[in-house]
């Protein structure tokens, strides 16, 4: 698909004409440039001849038809990860944001790739663009988009930013910017910047490790953006946008799941809670979402293990006692590699 070239191609062409073509490619998702009917034959020519709206994808599903995996080929023949879940009758696609990534998570496979290249806005779009397409056979469609496929999404933060606003333009995908997350290992200057554009978006902070030490061994980004800096950001950015904080927190057997790890991931948040209801013993402005890891279905020499499940509970329960919520996430896509970090590896050789 080399849908980049589009702007270039109607650089010159009125607005109206701009919408007109925006509408079918994405609102109504018209796969073929001649079944555009709102437009003149020759901008027709025109665009065929630097466009196509051809997207070179295999889609994995796994058996509960819940999780579909589509490894997507770029024009350059490097290829992405997204993921569509269908949970709660709601339709929400795992955006990649980078081909690979850079951070170097210990327990994330996606980083065994290293980094490739930034997505350009429209190669994001295209993701969400294949899903919309498959979902409109079944009279459905994408109702929100989360920024926690592949990459780091501040890394790569023009073209992101503009992606999500023509993901909830009324006239791309009109997916209500509450329904749209980004998720970040902790890049501080993406996170300064992001407080300024007041999108009403949702931030996760894909936090995992509440000790400094220990998320650095496992965590390279931690040398450079310290777990206390990052969060004074976070409190700033509630502060600017009201808008409350995933924190991200992936179970790993015996590392980070015991009871003194979660005593200190409650008091960092309540650390950091905005001076106004400080005191309280709580931190309303901070949720957690719970994540078991997943086994790499494809290495031979995984590290880790996923906490149990009564781990998970006790974890849970001392995080509320101390007043902050905390969800367990479903794990969605295992079968097929498509769960939390889990985007990446054997289909990139081919």
């Amino acid at each position: 698909m080399k849908l980049e070239n589009l702007e270039e191609v109607l650089k010159n062409e009125k607005n109206f004409r701009k919408t007109q073509i925006a509408k079918a490619i994405f609102g109504e998702n018209i796969e073929e440039i001649d079944k555009i009917t709102t437009i003149p034959k020759d901008l027709k020519e025109r665009l065929k001849k630097s466009i196509s709206l051809k997207i070179d994808a295999e889609i994995f599903e796994d058996k509960t038809k819940k999780t579909i995996k589509a490894l997507i080929k770029l024009s350059d023949n490097l290829k992405i990860e997204s993921v569509l879940i269908r949970h709660k009758g709601r339709n929400t696609v795992c955006v990649s944001s980078q081909v690979g990534c850079n951070m170097g998570c210990k327990f994330c496979a996606t980083g065994k790739l290293g980094l490739s290249r930034n997505l350009k806005t429209y190669e994001i779009l295209e993701q969400i663009l294949f899903f919309s397409r498959l979902l409109k056979k079944e009279e459905q469609r994408v109702n929100s988009a989360v920024f926690m496929g592949m990459g780091e999404p501040l890394l790569n933060y023009k073209n992101v930013l503009e992606a999500i606003r023509k993901i909830n333009d009324k006239n791309y995908f009109n997916i209500g910017i509450r329904h749209i997350s980004i998720s970040t290992c902790g890049i501080i200057s993406g996170i300064k910047k992001l407080s300024d554009e007041k999108l009403g978006i949702n931030l996760a902070y894909s936090l995992h490790f509440a000790n400094e030490e220990k998320r650095g061994m496992f965590m390279p980004i931690s040398k450079a953006n310290k777990i206390k800096d990052t969060m004074e950001e976070i409190k700033n950015y509630i502060i600017k946008t009201g808008r409350k904080i995933m924190i991200e927190y992936i179970m790993l057997k015996n590392i980070n799941d015991q009871k003194e790890d979660a005593i200190l991931l409650s008091n960092l948040l309540k650390n950091y809670e905005i001076e106004t209801i400080k005191g309280k013993n709580k931190a309303p402005h901070y949720f957690v979402n719970l994540i078991p890891y997943n086994p790499d279905l494809n290495s031979k020499d995984d590290d880790f293990s996923p906490s149990d499940k009564q781990s998970i509970n006790n974890f849970k329960k001392i995080l509320e006692k101390e007043g902050i919520d905390a969800v367990e996430r479903f794990s969605y896509g295992k079968e097929l590699s498509g769960a939390c970090g889990q985007l990446a590896l054997k289909n990139f050789d081919n």
